[in-house]
Order: structure tokens, then C-alpha cells, then sequence
């Protein structure tokens, strides 16, 4: 059975190294909010070779719409969807959700443990999501939209469920073999890793067609929807588990010094 625990150092480093670079760029750049934040015009053009090019920016009246000389097959003025108040609703949702899903996973596994650090591990998902689009934001123009959103929702409910898996893996081995919480996360993870590597390449896979042939209007959304899952499988295993082995040390070795 492989050692991965013995690697979690190496795990950490990673993290912080991926966090670091990702809170740099946030507040460096800060994030490239799209019109739903900020309101603004969607002009779409046809280009020679027939296909069309989206362009996104500040609100263009009537006026100068006609002043534009290119053939326009879509023109849309767009109000900010997104509102101060809906964004900070959104963020007290996002808190009740992750204190909803601690203390249920704490139930479960009957311990505060296990649902703190699964929260970790979502929270470390959302900061390399919002990091890496802070980035491509400021080299690629990606923007941060309504749909943004969804995929950070989407991304972060796949990791908890991916960190479940494991957890219930290590649940199952204890009532059944007993034993250290070291070794047990050592055997969850060699147990789990095939199938989770497998459901995350069908992902992949598919979101890697996305961005590349999708089209510009759903380009950003893959994008997020890649990142997250590869940051999810990651995390669940790699984040999630070593966060709760190396707390329940530190636990034993303070008691043993009582």
C-alpha cells in the first residue's frame, strides 16, 4: 500500500505555492468583472470569412450604434444582473452553506474534525479558482460573470462529494479494521484514487471539447468548470485527508504532554 501521507508536506507546499500566486493576482489585478457585474453593451459582428466575433464593453445608445459601420448581427445594452445586494445575499448563501455542510459532516463522522477539514478543502478550491481567474483575467481577458459563479457553485458541491468518498472510505475501515487514522487514510486513498481519477477524466475530457470547441460564449465557463475539477480531485484527497491526519497528530501529541 502506498505511503501518501508521508508526502504531505509536499502536498501542503504545493497549495500554498498555487494560493500564494492566486492572492498576489487578486490583489495585484483584482479580478475583470464582465457586464453582469457592471452593465454594458453586446455588440456581435460578422467577419469576412462569415463567422461572427463577440465584443463586450461600455454602454453604446442608439447614436453611435448607427455610426458603426461593420455589419452588426446582435446589438444588446445589458444592466448589471448582478447588484451590490444580490452579491452580498450570494455571499451570506455561500457562509450558511459551509456551516451547513461542516456541521452535517461532522455529525456523520462523529467529529468536528471531519467537517473542518472538509471545509478547508472547498475553501482552498475557491481560492485557486478566484486566483487563477485573477491571472487569466489580467494576460487572457477572462472575465468574471454570472456564469462564473454557477461554475464556482458547481465545482465547489463536487468537492465536498468527492471528500465524502474518502471520508466514508476511512469511516468504513475503522469500525470494520480499527487502527491508526494515519494508516486508514493511506488505504482510503489507494482505494478511492482509480475511481476517482477515472470520473474526473470523463470531466476533463468533456470540458477540454468545451474550451476548445465550444465557442467564445462558453469558453470561460469550461475554463472554470476545468480548473475547478482538476483543483477538486485534487484537493480531496491531497488536502482534505492530510489536513484531518496531521490534526488528529498534533491532538495525540497534546494530550500526551497533559
Amino acid at each position: 500500500m502506498i505511503d501518501w501521507m508521508r508526502y504531505r508536506v509536499i502536498y501542503f507546499a504545493i497549495s500554498a505555492v498555487v494560493i500564494g500566486v492566486g492572492v498576489f493576482s487578486l490583489f495585484k489585478w483584482g479580478l475583470s468583472l464582465g457586464i453582469d457585474f457592471t452593465g454594458g453593451t453586446i455588440l456581435e459582428y460578422r467577419l469576412p470569412d462569415g463567422g461572427t466575433k463577440i465584443i463586450k464593453g461600455s454602454l453604446i445608445d442608439q447614436t453611435k450604434r448607427e455610426e458603426i459601420k461593420e455589419e452588426i448581427v446582435r446589438f444588446e445594452n445589458v444592466g448589471p444582473a448582478i447588484g451590490p445586494e444580490l452579491i452580498k445575499k450570494t455571499l451570506y448563501a455561500l457562509i450558511i452553506s459551509a456551516v451547513a455542510i461542516l456541521l452535517w459532516i461532522a455529525y456523520q463522522f462523529k467529529s468536528i474534525k471531519f467537517g473542518i477539514s472538509a471545509t478547508l478543502a472547498t475553501l482552498h478550491d475557491s481560492f485557486v479558482l478566484l486566483g487563477s481567474f485573477a491571472l487569466l483575467g489580467h494576460f487572457f481577458g477572462a472575465e468574471v460573470d454570472f456564469l462564473f459563479v454557477t461554475a464556482m457553485l458547481t465545482i465547489l458541491s463536487f468537492s465536498v462529494h468527492d471528500t465524502i468518498v474518502v471520508y466514508d472510505r476511512i469511516r468504513e475501515s475503522q469500525k470494520k479494521f480499527g487502527g491508526n487514522l494515519y494508516d486508514l487514510a493511506n488505504k482510503a486513498i489507494s482505494e478511492t484514487m482509480v475511481r476517482s481519477l477515472n470520473n474526473s477524466f470523463t470531466i476533463i475530457f468533456m470540458l477540454v471539447a468545451l474550451v476548445l470547441l465550444g465557442g467564445e460564449t462558453i469558453r470561460w465557463f469550461a475554463v472554470a468548470l476545468l480548473i475547478g475539477t482538476i483543483s477538486g480531485t485534487y484537493s480531496s484527497p491531497f488536502v482534505a485527508v492530510p489536513i484531518l491526519v496531521t490534526w488528529d497528530e498534533i491532538e495525540k501529541k497534546l494530550r500526551l504532554r497533559k
